[in-house]
């Protein structure tokens, strides 16, 4: 059972990151200071490095929340299921406790925000590329345990996970630049732009 201090220490974590967040959103990453984060939480930048190892750690906390939770979920699908369908299922099954966990933490349409500074600030961008190369990473190694199949002999887990992970770039993006950012808009954006996927692929695209 979570204790009082446990759950003062998480207020205060979480008041930092919407600290973080909206300053971050507002007047732009790289003018932001911990000081500033700090301040605006009525603490000092010593606490602040209690609970963040820096600036960007913060700008990416909700980011890295719905990463692990992705990579837990594929964990948990069922074995038999395909490699793509598993992948499929697990971000589309797992909309509902993922916004539930970010709204716990920092509103949807601030999230929003901060996905669209990440994109805009060169920093952030390449520290999310890289982010994402390792989530990817990670993802192909677990679909290649699913399948018995040897991730460097094979190139089908990085494949796989690479066209999927397009896909949700994509989705985000749009999702993130529309007027909707609902928890039943981006499902149905994924399961869309997935579906499309093949045709995309394989399709002649021209029109005649």
């Amino acid at each position: 059972m979570e204790t009082l201090r446990e759950r003062k220490k998480q207020r205060t974590r979480d008041a930092l990151l919407r600290s973080a967040l909206e300053l971050f959103t507002t007047q732009g990453y790289e003018h932001t200071t911990v000081d500033e984060i700090a301040e605006a939480v009525g603490v000092s930048q010593r606490t602040f490095f209690r609970y963040f190892a820096g600036k960007e750690e913060a700008a990416f906390a909700v980011q890295d929340m719905a990463e692990a939770r992705f990579v837990a979920a594929v964990r948990e699908r069922p074995p038999h299921e395909a490699p793509m369908e598993t992948l499929r299922q697990a971000v589309l099954e797992g909309w509902d406790g993922l916004s539930e966990a970010i709204e716990a933490v920092v509103p949807v349409e601030l999230y929003v925000r901060m996905y669209r500074a990440i994109e805009s600030t060169p920093s952030l961008l390449a520290a999310h590329l890289l982010r994402s190369a390792a989530t990817e990473e990670t993802l192909a190694r677990l679909l290649a345990e699913r399948e018995g199949v040897d991730v460097d002999a094979d190139p089908r887990p990085r494949l796989a996970v690479a066209v999927f992970g397009g896909v949700i770039r994509v989705t985000e993006r749009q999702w993130c630049t529309g007027d909707d950012f609902s928890l039943e808009a981006i499902r149905e954006l994924t399961a869309s732009y997935l579906d499309q996927v093949g045709s995309a692929l394989t399709g002649n695209w021209r029109v005649t």
